[in-house]
This record gives C-alpha cells, structure tokens and sequence, in this order.
C-alpha cells in the first residue's frame, strides 16, 4: 500500500444516514484503508446523476429506486444522462415521513395543495403517490413541485411555499419538534423498503475495483462502530458536528430512528430483497414502464461480499 492516501470521491444525500461514513472518516478507518475520502452533499438526484455521469465521483449515496430508474432508462435527469450506477453494498432500510402544515391535520386538507418533491419521477416520489392512494387521493388531488433534496423541501415547507413534503431524519425530527405534522410513514406501509444504497459506476467497479473495496471496508469499520451502544455519545457528537441544524433536543430521536432495523441503517451493509422489491413494485405501478420484479440486475456484491479483513 501506498504512503500516498488515494482519493475517493463520494457524492451523498444531506442525512443521518451518512453518519458510519462520517464517522470512518473521523475514526482514521479510511485512512487506515490508504484513502483519503471526501464527501460531498448534492442538492437533488437530477443533479447527483448529471455529476456521476461526468465522472466526478467514484462513490455514490443514493436510493435504490435511482439505480433502478437509470438502468430502465427512465431517471430523473433525462435519457442522455447514464451514471452507470450500480450497488456494491446496501445502505438502509430509510423511512420516509410525509411531513405537513400545522393546518393540515388529514390527507383529504391535501386536496388542491402543493407538495414538494425531489423530482416526479423517482422512487421517494412513488411512495407520496401510494400514500395518497391509499387514502383516496390520485396526483392529480394535488400540486407535485420539485424542489431538491431533503433541505431544500424542507426550507420550501418552513417558507410555506408548499403544505407538505417526503422527509428523512433528521429532518424529521426537526419538524416535528417546530410544530409540524406527520401524515404517514413508509415504515407503517410498507413491511420492508430499500432505500438508501452504495453505488458506484460499472466503469469504474470494472476498472478500479481496489479502492472501492477499501472504501467497504472502511465504511463497515465506521458503520460497526456507529451501532455499538458503547459509542452512541460520540456518534452523536459527530452527527451533530457534521448537520449542525440538528438541536440538542433532536439528537435522540434520530438516532434511535437510525438506529431502528424498521427505519435505518442496515448491519453489515446488507441488501434487503423484500425491500428492493417493494421498490421495484412501485416504480412498476407508477413509473410508467414495464412490470420490473429482478433485483439482481442492478447488484454486483462481489466486493461487499469479500470487504471484511
């Protein structure tokens, strides 16, 4: 190995979820791997593709439902984008809240709103659409604006620009403690969602597959330490320092959701079959494509699968 650490770039969603790697960087893990790991936060998928596509990154954070989007060529960002992701390693479980208005207090107060997504067209998308129906509501009961990330939703939901949007923890939990709502969970629908993963490009797994399992390696060193109990002080301690929006009050409840099989991270990076079906399912009943039901076809595990020392 060299002295020299080498580069490795990733490119996340703003989110708890990021904490083991946060904490692998902290903790000296990727250094002790020979990487010099740099993350960087995006503002929306469109944006996160249009990037990895232009070879800016070699890592990826995103949900499982964009792999899946690109591959069938229907991503967010348009035909002529291919970020040529792939999974090497599962993320978490992720739950999405639909937080809204003090005001709004049912699904129906809904009707003739707006809400504020990410885009229209992806996985997080497709879960306000099967909350909506199952409440009696089509897309067409409401305004869909796309916004960006989970940030800017929620600065648009503080602005009371729109009644509604998807969140994720922390900002969950930071709503919540200002007053607004939660309609509904994915995690009270849904028996398993795959949410977040850890992608690369098929180029760059085929050409430099080294550094990505180093990057594995590191990330299941940081994700080990950020579950044991004895370390919670700490973990928090990182969290906060690294979303500094986070209030002391927030800080216990996102992490027991981060914490939680039914809400965050997943142990050892495992894939969830049950729940990349559930998003395969979803995207097959609002995507507008073909029936999709082969998960398989956007993994590639070998280097997870090898990762522990």
């Amino acid at each position: 190995m060299s002295d020299t650490p080498q580069p490795l770039r990733v490119i996340a969603f703003p989110g708890a979820p990021n904490l083991p790697t946060f904490a692998a960087i902290e903790k000296g893990y990727f250094a002790q791997a020979g990487l010099d790991v740099t993350v960087e936060l995006t503002a929306s998928s469109i944006e996160q593709a249009k990037r990895t596509a232009a070879g800016e990154f070699d890592v990826v954070c995103t949900a499982f439902d964009n792999v899946v989007a690109y591959a069938e060529g229907q991503g967010a960002a348009g035909p002529d984008v291919d970020p040529e992701y792939v999974v090497i390693a599962g993320a978490t479980q992720l739950e999405l809240s639909l937080v809204v208005a003090s005001e709004i207090t049912s699904f129906e107060d809904l009707r003739g709103k707006t809400l504020a997504l990410d885009a229209v067209a992806t996985g997080f998308a497709f879960v306000l659409y099967e909350m909506l129906a199952r409440h009696g509501l089509s897309r067409d009961d409401v305004e869909m604006v796309e916004v960006g990330a989970t940030p800017q939703r929620w600065q648009s939901l503080k602005a009371g620009e729109h009644v509604g949007t998807l969140t994720i923890e922390p900002f969950t939990s930071i709503a919540q403690r200002a007053g607004f709502n939660v309609l509904a969970r994915s995690s009270d629908i849904f028996d398993s969602y795959q949410g977040g993963i850890i992608a690369t490009r098929r180029s760059v797994l085929a050409q430099s597959p080294k550094p990505l399992q180093a990057f594995l390696r590191g990330y299941l060193r940081g994700l080990e330490w950020v579950q044991n109990p004895a370390n919670r002080d700490e973990a928090e301690t990182i969290l906060q320092a690294r979303m500094p929006q986070i209030l002391p009050q927030a800080v216990t409840p996102v992490m027991k959701s981060l914490l939680s099989p039914r809400s965050g991270l997943t142990p050892g990076a495992a894939i969830l079959p049950e729940g990349m079906r559930t998003v395969l399912k979803l995207r097959s009943t609002y995507g507008g494509g073909a029936r999709l039901e082969n998960p398989k076809r956007y993994l590639d595990l070998s280097l997870l699968e090898s990762a522990p020392e």
